[in-house]
């Protein structure tokens, strides 16, 4: 990124009033400043045909008209893959923040937060390179010093079928359908993912697939 001590923001939100009202809270804080706030990914790409419209972080909508917050997500990653995107959902909708990270999205935060939350996410944005609450995550990211080429955790065991268990989690498949491609119930499953979490320490699906892409067990 650069040496400056102002981030630059761009907000791509359909609920104008909302966008104004996140870009009022970053503009309260002292790194970052809101360049402008677009309705939907179709103006963002509009924008960004001139480089001063290019700002370090998109705060991006997930459900959007005309071009949503997948295909806006997946546009910045092929085209501008510096700028760091920072998805924001109004549920804590586990299939769509999937799709958001495997579309190129650093982070996530749910629009219910409190502003000190935000701050911290962007603080974590533009010194690590990535966000996730700690409830999601937290130990996916923790102890990964290393041999970045390593694809396998060394402290952890995980079978083979849990590796399965855990490349279908990255799809937007329910836990019934990963059952019926694996060959067992539902209940057993279930198993998979409760020994994973354990093993883990991790509590939600969104935590297994940032695991699963983090060593690549997951390819996208």
């Amino acid at each position: 990124m650069h040496n400056n001590s102002t981030y630059s923001v761009a907000i791509v939100d359909d609920h104008i009033l909302i966008a104004k009202a996140i870009g009022g809270v970053i503009a309260a804080f002292s790194k970052y400043e809101v360049l402008y706030e677009v309705e939907h990914g179709k103006a963002l790409v509009e924008k960004f045909k001139q480089t001063k419209n290019i700002p370090d972080i998109v705060l991006l909508d997930i459900a959007m008209p005309v071009m949503d917050g997948f295909e806006t997500a997946k546009w910045l990653k092929e085209n501008h893959p510096e700028v760091l995107i920072l998805s924001l959902s109004m549920q804590d909708d586990d299939l769509s923040l999937i799709k958001m990270i495997k579309a190129g999205a650093k982070g996530y935060l749910l629009k219910n937060i409190h502003p000190a939350e935000l701050e911290k996410a962007l603080d974590a944005l533009v010194s690590k390179g990535y966000y996730y609450p700690d409830w999601a995550a937290s130990k996916v990211f923790s102890n990964l010093a290393g041999d970045p080429n390593n694809k396998k955790n060394p402290v952890i065991s995980i079978t083979d079928r849990e590796t399965e268990f855990l490349k279908y989690c990255c799809t937007e498949m329910t836990y019934k359908e990963i059952g019926e491609k694996m060959y067992c119930s539902s209940r057993t499953v279930e198993g998979y993912r409760d020994s994973l979490f354990d093993k883990l320490g991790l509590k939600t699906r969104v935590g297994l697939v940032m695991y699963a892409i983090k060593w690549g067990i997951y390819k996208y």
